[in-house]
């Protein structure tokens, strides 16, 4: 443990050969980092300056990409300064914060996914309603409530672990998730019972009721016309792709955790950066090429350059 005016440092030791391939980690992350930055601004900023996509399903996507941007936010420059350094250290109470951060943002997707799944429900199954239902306070409340449940749950897990007592103080990842579990010097019950709500309250129901919701989309669908199951099929089609890169990347936190004394270094590194990477890149992706209003715009804004 390395001590500096009484604030506990913690190491990350999940980096692969650091010293060899100093400059070419940089480079990747660097790149990767611009990437996911410009692509998720290009469509907020596409989705903010016209007006027909002024509209609750281009409002939610516009804040599921500004959540995967205040998500990258959160671990690439951190990476990027680890990369240059000679100790790869962070104090424990800003790793409690990245933890927070990190958690928010990935409870945050899950609610916004699931504001996007009612939104199309009553869009296709409740058209004549749907200006009453959906209107600005209801997108207000769904965008608030989004950030601010999942920044509740986390931050009372945040106050959970500044109270234990630590014994290790190498994280085997690069950045600060749920290994952080494994630096206790006994496992906390409360923590893991507190953990699996939190869990349940921030993915698994909104996940469940994403399900439902798209079910009874396609089974309302299903008795309609041809061009209203074509139509929900053409709309649902990219949330659900997100859902699944999302779902994925949730897996690969969990299992990266589970099965880490079963892992290579390097495996566990690929793992890692699959879950960092994929998840921030392929939304705005999926979207700029799945849904036609943001395409047709981004085509119009790419023949300009």
């Amino acid at each position: 443990m390395d001590v500096e005016l009484n604030v506990t440092l913690v190491t990350f030791g999940g980096f692969a050969e650091l010293h060899k391939y100093r400059y070419l980690y940089f480079v990747v992350i660097f790149t990767l980092y611009i990437l996911i930055l410009c692509c998720n601004s290009t469509i907020v900023c596409l989705i903010w300056t016209h007006k027909n996509l002024h509209e609750p399903m281009y409002i939610f996507i516009a804040a599921l990409l500004i959540n995967s941007v205040l998500y990258s936010m959160t671990i690439y420059p951190k990476l990027l300064s680890d990369v240059l350094s000679e100790k790869q250290i962070i104090s424990y109470p800003l790793c409690l914060f990245q933890g927070f951060l990190y958690y928010t943002s990935g409870g945050s997707e899950f609610l916004l996914l699931a504001a996007m799944a009612y939104d199309r429900y009553v869009s296709i199954c409740k058209p004549l309603q749907y200006p009453v239902i959906m209107n600005r306070i209801t997108i207000y409340v769904c965008l608030i409530l989004a950030w601010l449940i999942p920044a509740f749950e986390t931050a009372v897990l945040g106050v959970l672990y500044s109270n234990v007592k630590l014994c290790s103080f190498t994280l085997t990842g690069i950045f600060c998730n749920n290994s952080i579990y494994k630096l206790q010097c006994v496992p906390s019950v409360a923590i893991s019972i507190y953990g699996v709500v939190t869990l349940i309250n921030i993915a698994l129901l909104p996940m469940l009721f994403i399900l439902f919701t798209y079910i009874r989309i396609l089974r309302i669908s299903y008795h309609c016309c041809r061009e209203t199951r074509r139509k929900a099929l053409k709309t649902c089609l990219p949330h659900l792709l997100v859902l699944v890169n999302f779902s994925c990347f949730i897996f690969f936190d969990i299992i990266i955790v589970r099965l880490d004394s079963d892992l290579s270094k390097t495996v566990r590194l690929t793992l890692t950066f699959q879950s960092i990477l994929f998840h921030p890149l392929l939304n705005p992706i999926i979207y700029g090429l799945k849904m036609n209003e943001i395409s047709k715009h981004l085509k119009i804004l790419l023949c300009q350059v």
